[in-house]
């Protein structure tokens, strides 16, 4: 199916071009969330209508993730887990774990943004794991784990 995208997305293109996806990604997750619509001639003269719209949301929402990124670079987040006296994690660290102290420092990260190396940290220790704000900016976040004993 011939689509055009209403957003850039990844691994696909950017806002404005007619590509060729299967047609349960574009029915499934490309259309009802937005970022494409069928490309019939009635559709690319509305799009060239809308465009210099929605190229200005575009920027608009890159300003804001560029602005909390750069919030974001000077950060360490500190979370405290309980912990064995080896420094090893009774569980593990997440992505939930992480963007719920964010919330709680006054920073709106969703759990979906954060890619951690492994999937989840299990052990006391600083690391770095990266925050994907937007699909053009992304931002290492430091991360200090400690351990409390039970």
């Amino acid at each position: 199916m011939q689509i055009i995208l209403l957003d850039k997305v990844i691994n696909l293109g950017n806002l404005g071009d007619v590509v060729r996806v299967k047609d349960g990604y574009a029915r499934n997750f490309l259309i009802p969330s937005g970022r494409a619509r069928r490309a019939s001639a009635a559709a690319l003269q509305e799009f060239q209508a809308r465009r210099a719209e929605l190229e200005r949301v575009a920027a608009e929402k890159k300003a804001l993730a560029v602005a909390l990124g750069e919030k974001l670079s000077g950060f360490v987040c500190k979370l405290t887990q309980k912990a064995g006296v080896d420094g090893r994690l009774f569980g593990s660290v997440t992505n939930a774990d992480i963007a719920e102290e964010l919330g709680r420092n006054g920073f709106t990260v969703h759990k979906s943004q954060i890619r951690l190396p492994s999937g989840h940290i299990k052990t006391v220790g600083d690391c770095t794991v990266k925050v994907a704000l937007h699909t053009d900016v992304a931002v290492e976040l430091a991360i200090a784990v400690y351990g409390e004993t039970a």
